[in-house]
């Protein structure tokens, strides 16, 4: 079992902090506004789910997920997640985030800011393209016909590994994207964005993507 630190605590952080204590991780949980306002949340997960600083979450994570709005994730601390896979469910909104001129110029992608801010980490896209209320209801077991895959991609092959392993606890297929610079295919507006597929109908969406 891994111990996961989760900085952010919305709609996917505590989705993914739900499902991982279900299958028996421990979770270091965060928000901006401090571990007071998660007591409810991590009271109603049990005992293997805690509450901590972003810094505590960081720090006592074996393996970290970043959930934030992206316009935050300068805030995430460097140091602690250094060696450390670090799980990338963010994507770029410009209504919440502001315009940002990399990605709108589309020089780089929402993961890859991530990695270049964390460049000691081993930075993971994950979970970034299924709504939060599907994470926990549509996994099936390895096998069924038409299970339901998400896509992955980074820069470094354990991570995948990593991601694809989880994945599958949580019931689904990988499909790997290829390395950060090729995230893009998974972001926000592409085909396979948000919509129930399986491999290969995620593996024809992310060639069908566009810039």
């Amino acid at each position: 079992m891994t111990r996961f630190g989760i900085i952010g605590a919305g709609h996917i952080g505590s989705t993914l902090a739900r499902g991982l204590v279900d299958r028996g991780h421990d979770v270091v949980i965060s928000n901006s506004r401090g571990p007071a306002s998660l007591q409810e949340l991590v009271a109603e997960l049990g005992e293997h789910a805690q509450a901590g600083t972003v810094t505590d979450a960081a720090t006592r994570g074996e393996v970290v997920i970043v959930t934030v709005p992206l316009k935050a994730y300068q805030e995430v601390p460097v140091a602690p997640l250094v060696g450390k896979i670090v799980l990338d469910t963010n994507n770029y909104y410009w209504e919440r985030d502001g315009r940002i001129a990399a990605l709108e110029e589309k020089t780089t992608t929402t993961s890859g800011m991530l990695q270049e801010h964390l460049p000691e980490s081993k930075v993971v896209k994950a979970f970034n393209h299924i709504m939060s209320g599907q994470i926990l209801t549509d996994g099936s077991p390895a096998g069924t016909p038409g299970r339901r895959a998400l896509a992955t991609s980074s820069d470094h092959a354990d991570a995948v590994a990593f991601v694809t392993a989880l994945y599958d606890e949580f019931g689904f297929d990988t499909v790997n994207a290829g390395p950060l610079s090729e995230s893009w295919r998974v972001e926000r507006d592409q085909p396979a964005y948000v919509v129930r597929q399986d491999r290969d109908e995620l593996e024809a969406n992310l060639a069908r993507a566009t810039r």
